[in-house]
């Protein structure tokens, strides 16, 4: 058994969004990879033909790249990036304002500066108005081919966008400061004035500091570029987490654009989100949606009224985002998988296919594809996806022919596939799936992959589930192995088989990895996710506990050598496990958690999610006390490597302090390790390196079986 040597992971590629062109015949796609002399990852934008015929081709391979969107015709591709500006629009002929439209201006200068190369004073940056480069709209004509061209000019950046249905205008999303607001904006990015806020949703995890800064619908001309684009003003947002969910503009075949926003009077102190309608000519929006929810990713019904949209209860936490239906005329909003009591997967969105709905949802620890009817009849398709590898992405073709999926795989790989939509429905893997991409083929021809299998405990009278990764090499029922307990976020999610380098990196060095299902998660219904809600520390630790005890028990594992791993809700977890269940893990290593929740209400950002699920820490002091690990820090005794994000604004790194110092206080063997400018995630590819280092010398510095060879 040979070890996945850590930098290997510069060779890691990682697929992203997913666009099918209209008539099925090429996907667009953005997958990420990893610059190492640069030291960023870099997101790319490829195409491939649906039907296998070819590799994809690589069209961008600098700036970045994200949300891929075909143009009604097929033959143009528009995306998002932050990359320098057009040549277009910063070169070419200077119009010069003489008495018969020849000769040059009186601008100060002679022609003789000119052909020096005298830069002038006026001449405009090439960048977009800052240092680096906003996210604007660039568009590939793939019939005529040659590089993509800017299309959007904002001071601000682009957030988002959707074509018209004729394909000569977009609809973008944009902030418009006034002059007052770019004042303050160039003060704070520029000269490193202080951050002034009267908001309540006063930061955001990866967005920073927030502002009063609106943000519009602009309507874009293709066929005049060097018009401005026109503001629909009425088409604003706002909102406690805009900044993160957008507006998702959608333009619809009968000519109106769908977008989100709150327009309710204390719109950062509710995650409410409605949806609106309105002319690309302007006037007012009409909001479609009032029922309190959170709505997001409108999908129009083609050639019908009614959009469809993904939307949650913000005051009921447990329950299940379910797709909705919207009546455009004023028929109300009603769900139509109210019945289903499954969640709408994370980032799963409405795809209309001979009117009905395709969507991903969260079913039974595995995320799958369901066929929604407008009447609410449901049923689950694609049963040749299988319950050993996940469904990542999912999109079809406009005319309903071809459809596109990600699947991952723990021992192939994430890649694209194609099937026929009138195949979706097939038992067995039908003809006409076939597979597009192998984008990480040499990095698992060259190491080991982990298998994967699922397995089953009892706790507290639920049959729980989890998914046990182990390298091909070694059986887990031989008995003995080192366990990582790796445990996932949100708590809402869920763990199914997939392809991740991290696994691999444990697996190839002899740990079995599980990562348990425990309650308060989802797939299982709102009473399995409802266990949890209110009450952290409590289901899950049994649970967990109860996954690892029941492992040992079938001599699969060595009880002396289990090591906590987890992110986000997964360090939250651990430091409820280190302080009530203090022998089971041999060493820990939580990362990005919260572990005293007094503390983290208004120095994170979640303060709306904290009040629906635990009330006010004032009015309800008690139920944030005993959702509160670091209180009873007392009890630890496990070696704990803490790590946070500096910049982490989900979970502070002030709480990884908090735990640290309470074990060090102690005497515990502990270590912290703050990366300063990161947010909520890994980032970039050093880091995520060192990460895995220091977590495996963690394990390795503290397994009893190491220290006995010595």
């Amino acid at each position: 058994m040979s070890e996945l040597p850590l930098d290997a992971y510069y060779d890691l590629t990682q697929i992203g969004e997913v666009a099918v062109s209209p008539t099925g015949d090429r996907v667009a796609f953005t997958a990420t990879e990893y610059d190492q002399a640069a030291d960023e990852a870099v997101a790319s934008l490829f195409v491939a033909p649906t039907d296998g015929s070819r590799e994809p081709h690589r069209l961008t391979s600098a700036s970045g790249a994200s949300a891929p969107t075909w143009g009604p015709d097929g033959d143009r591709l528009a995306f998002l990036a932050a990359r320098e500006r057009d040549a277009e629009r910063r070169v070419g002929w200077r119009d010069r304002d003489g008495e018969d439209g020849e000769g040059a201006a009186d601008d100060g200068g002679s022609a003789e500066d000119d052909e020096e190369g005298t830069e002038d004073e006026d001449d405009e940056p090439l960048g977009n108005g800052d240092e680096e480069p906003k996210p604007q709209v660039w568009l590939f004509d793939l019939a005529l081919g040659g590089d993509a061209r800017q299309v959007t000019e904002r001071d601000e950046g682009v957030a988002g966008f959707d074509w018209s249905p004729d394909g000569d205008r977009l609809v973008i999303e944009s902030r418009d400061p006034t002059d007052e607001e770019s004042e303050y904006l160039d003060q704070v990015r520029e000269e490193g004035g202080p951050i002034e806020t009267t908001r309540l949703q006063h930061k955001v995890n990866g967005a920073g500091w927030t502002d009063d800064v609106t943000r519009y619908l602009f309507v874009v001309d293709l066929d005049d570029p060097e018009s401005d684009p026109r503001r629909l003003d009425d088409a604003y947002g706002g909102g406690a987490f805009e900044d993160l969910a957008g507006m998702d503009p959608a333009w619809s075949e009968g000519g109106r654009i769908a977008f989100t926003a709150c327009r309710l009077d204390r719109p950062d102190d509710t995650t409410v989100r409605d949806l609106y309608a309105v002319s690309p000519e302007g006037g007012d929006a009409e909001r479609l949606t009032d029922v309190d929810l959170t709505h997001g990713a409108p999908a129009w019904r083609p050639d019908a009224d009614g959009v469809a949209t993904v939307a949650s209860d913000p005051d009921d936490p447990p329950a299940p985002a379910e797709v909705y239906l919207v009546d455009e005329n004023g028929g109300g909003t009603a769900s139509l998988t109210a019945d289903l009591d499954r969640t709408v997967a994370r980032g799963g969105e409405p795809v209309w296919v001979d009117g009905a709905i395709y969507v991903r949802i969260a079913d039974e620890s595995s995320t799958r594809l369901v066929r929604v009817e407008t009447d609410g009849t449901t049923e689950r398709v694609f049963e040749a996806q299988g319950r050993d590898r996940a469904m990542a992405d999912f999109d079809v073709a406009d005319d309903g022919s071809t459809a596109v999926t990600v699947l991952s795989d723990p021992e192939d790989g994430s890649d694209l596939y194609a099937v026929d939509v009138e195949d979706l429905d097939a038992s067995a893997e039908p003809d006409s799936f076939r597979r597009l991409t192998r984008v990480n083929e040499s990095l698992v021809d060259e190491f080991s992959m982990p298998e994967a299998r699922r397995v089953e405990w009892e706790s507290d009278g639920w049959t729980l589930d989890g998914v046990l990764y182990h390298d091909p090499e070694v059986d887990p029922e031989d008995g003995d192995h080192p366990l990582v307990v790796a445990i996932h976020g949100g708590p809402m999610s869920y763990d199914e088989p997939v392809f991740s380098f991290g696994h691999a990196a444990l697996t190839s060095r002899g740990y079995l990895v599980f990562r348990p299902n425990y309650r308060g998660g989802t797939s299982r219904g709102r009473e399995f996710t409802a266990e949890l809600t209110g009450k952290w520390g409590t289901a899950e630790v049994d649970d967990i506990a109860a996954g690892v005890e029941s492992l040992a028990e079938r001599g699969w594992v060595d009880p002396d050598r289990v090591f906590g791993h987890g992110f986000s809700y997964g360090g939250i977890a651990q430091g409820f496990l280190v302080t009530q269940e203090p022998e089971l893990f041999t060493a820990a290593a939580p990362e990005h958690g919260i572990y005293d929740l007094r503390s983290a209400f208004g120095t994170d950002d979640t303060h709306v999610w904290l009040e629906a699920e635990f009330g006010l820490p004032w009015e309800n002091p008690e139920a944030y006390d005993a959702s509160t690990a670091v209180l009873d820090a007392g009890n630890i005794e496990t070696p704990l490597l803490v790590m946070a994000g500096g910049e982490d604004w989900r979970c502070p790194s002030s709480q990884s302090e908090q735990l640290y110092v309470a074990a060090r206080k102690q005497g515990i063997d502990a270590e912290l390790v703050v990366y300063p400018d990161e947010h909520h995630n890994i980032g970039d590819p050093d880091r995520a390196i060192h990460r895995l280092e220091k977590i495996l010398d963690w394990y390795e510095t503290h397994d009893p079986a190491v220290e006995a060879e010595d």
